[in-house]
């Protein structure tokens, strides 16, 4: 007996029903991103492991999917290193190509290398998968969709701010209910000078970082074991529990830092993000949050986060500002900021709180049932009337039961049904059957390219 076939640990198929929806999420941002004057760009699935490797850091580099190289690969490695067993060195040997871990290198890779052809500031957007070698749980996979979007060669706010308008837009035409949050990693330096600590800003955003899933007694604890003083630690408290609106958690900051510069400049650099969206009519609340350090330290000004109110579930949405993105390809000084949606989490808020459009799983809008060889040629060519006005439609393939035809419709969600015998053929006449009411009427193939057109 056969071998029933299988996929890959982390890796999943998706199904009719899923990709749809999947689909409605992806057109919905790729949608929002273009209205903003993003544009799309790819790269390849694989790049050269010199462009991955040291990039994200010892942890990262571990997590790369490498790809042996074609042919006699272990031709130039001699028995003694085979003997040695060095996995990584190994590797290095046998591949010299991998699968991209994440889209922000290959983007940095792609500005540098095309620098002399883009226009700054440059706007894109990408929404590709990436892989990586992690060990598969509930809600990680090996391999993930991200759809990021990004602005490189400006230093502007505004940059910021379009970028908040746009996680709200998206997520308004989902329909999910969210606050955004923001920071900045200078107001995190300016803590961290504050406390007396200023060597171990990276060890305290990491830690502080962890404060939703962990609670706080547990990030005291990493705090201390890092080498935190207790003065410290005690120091930081009224920061982390810093309460009220957003103008006063920016005035207590204000005072708090009056001796570091860097701290005071990251305090207006929120102050005006957050003073532009007022006049913008955002459907979401945005919420300064002095806890929010996202674990990546490339970033060096604003950051993003963005929380489902209506459903348990880490960030949906995260992003921030870096200063230099394509220093790691020798292009230094180059800024940016961008955002990245969270495309496998969205899609499970949307089917915990049903938030899907009706349509989204129906493909089809019209099926002709098939009565037989001369009915079915005279509805081919109502099909192809009804396509060429932009109505998704079928015929059905086989003369079989109208009962397995039916219930081929129902079963796809199709909305309408056309029955076309030999009386209709005759009149010039289709019965349209409504599917949801159980109506059936005689039209004309026009009438019901405008009913359908009208839903």
């Amino acid at each position: 007996m056969a071998q029933k076939p299988s996929i890959p640990k982390g890796t999943r198929d998706f199904g009719a029903v899923e990709m749809a929806r999947r689909n409605y999420i992806f057109d919905t941002i790729r949608q929002v991103y273009s209205l903003y004057g993003f544009r799309q760009i790819e790269t390849p699935a694989m790049e050269n492991l010199s462009t991955l490797m040291g990039k994200y850091g010892e942890e990262g580099d571990k997590l790369l999917f490498k790809i042996l190289n074609s042919g006699d690969f272990n031709r130039e490695v001699s028995a003694a290193e085979y003997t040695e067993k060095n996995a990584a060195q190994l590797a290095a040997r046998f591949c010299e190509k991998g699968l991209r871990y994440d889209l922000t290198v290959p983007f940095a890779r792609y500005v540098v290398q095309h620098r002399e052809e883009l226009q700054m500031p440059f706007k894109r957007y990408q929404i590709q998968p990436v892989w990586r070698a992690d060990r598969p749980q509930k809600g990680r996979y090996r391999e993930f969709y991200q759809c990021d979007a990004d602005v490189v060669g400006s230093d502007s706010l505004l940059n910021e701010v379009e970028l908040m308008q746009i996680v709200d837009e998206v997520f308004t035409r989902f329909g999910i209910r969210v606050c955004i949050k923001i920071n900045n990693r200078k107001i995190l330096t300016g803590i961290a000078e504050m406390i007396g600590e200023a060597d171990k800003i990276v060890d305290i955003t990491v830690a502080i970082d962890k404060l939703d899933k962990i609670g706080l007694e547990k990030v005291n604890e990493e705090l201390r074991a890092v080498g935190l003083s207790d003065e410290a630690v005690q120091k930081l408290q009224p920061i982390i529990a810093l309460s009220g609106s957003n103008s006063e958690k920016l005035e207590t900051m204000r005072q708090a830092l009056a001796d570091s510069p860097t701290g005071l400049k990251g305090v207006d650099e929120v102050a005006f993000v957050l003073q532009t969206l007022q006049h913008s009519n955002l459907h979401n609340e945005v919420e300064l949050d002095l806890t929010l350090a996202r674990g990546l330290n490339y970033y060096t000004g604003c950051i993003f986060e963005v929380k489902a109110l209506d459903v348990q579930i880490g960030s949906i949405t995260g992003g921030g500002r870096y200063d230099n993105l394509t220093g790691i390809f020798g292009m230094p000084g180059l800024s940016g900021v961008g955002i990245s949606f969270g495309a496998d989490r969205i899609y499970d808020v949307l089917n915990q709180l049903n938030l899907y459009p009706a349509a989204t799983e129906s493909g089809v809008q019209l099926l002709f049932i098939n009565f037989g060889g001369a009915e079915a040629a005279h509805c081919l060519q109502l099909a192809a009337t009804a396509r060429q006005a932009g109505i998704a439609t079928e015929v059905y393939p086989d003369a079989v039961k109208m009962k397995k035809q039916m219930a081929y419709a129902n079963a796809h969600h199709v909305p309408y049904v056309a029955l076309v015998g030999e009386s209709e053929m005759a009149e010039g006449r289709v019965a349209l059957k409504d599917m949801n009411s159980g109506e059936q009427c005689s039209l004309t193939i026009d009438e019901v390219i405008a009913r359908l057109a009208a839903r």
